[in-house]
């Protein structure tokens, strides 16, 4: 018979047992007190990598592109032509690796980029033709797997979640966060 104490085989691990596991040994052993903090975001930032590396995998990899350059894409597609940094903002991601990816974009007719407004060194992200039928055809393939990913909610089950993401990330003002 096992040890109840001694550590389990790692391989017998799954994602939950290890949840457990970690649960026990943070508090038991090294005396921490948020176990469901760790939880919560062990398991939001598990289903994210999930639910990414599938429409990464299924959808956008197979069509050449990446993860990152859907999503920069994705927002001058549906905010309209926009400044690199409007880009980083709703994408979540560094000016500089916007501003890498619009190269590529741009070298492979997706994008254009135009002087902008207001000085003359900002530019202006848009779609081109090209970019805008493949975001079309994408974001087509894109949903229906979205789609399959939450049908298992229900509507307000859907709702709920998106309301309690919302209430996560809006309400980390209480201490200094790093985006």
């Amino acid at each position: 018979m096992q040890d109840p104490a001694a550590p389990p085989d790692p391989d017998s691990l799954d994602f939950w047992s290890f949840i457990a596991l970690a649960n026990r040994r943070l508090s038991e052993e090294f005396g921490f007190r948020h176990q469901l903090a760790t939880e919560v975001l062990l398991t939001l930032n598990r289903a994210s990598n999930l639910v990414t590396y599938d429409l990464e995998s299924a959808v956008h990899r197979p069509r050449g592109r990446s993860w990152s350059a859907f999503r920069v894409l994705f927002v001058v597609w549906l905010a309209g032509p926009l400044e690199p940094s409007a880009a980083a903002r709703l994408t979540g991601m560094s000016r500089a690796a916007v501003s890498n990816l619009a190269k590529t974009l741009v070298s492979e007719g997706l994008l254009t980029r135009t002087p902008g407004e207001t000085d003359g060194r900002s530019v202006r992200l848009s779609l081109t033709e090209a970019g805008h039928a493949e975001m079309l055809e994408v974001f087509e393939a894109q949903n229906e797997r979205e789609a399959g990913w939450v049908e298992v909610l229900t509507e307000a089950e859907q709702r709920v979640l998106v309301m309690l993401l919302d209430k996560l990330i809006s309400g980390r003002a209480g201490f200094a966060t790093r985006r």
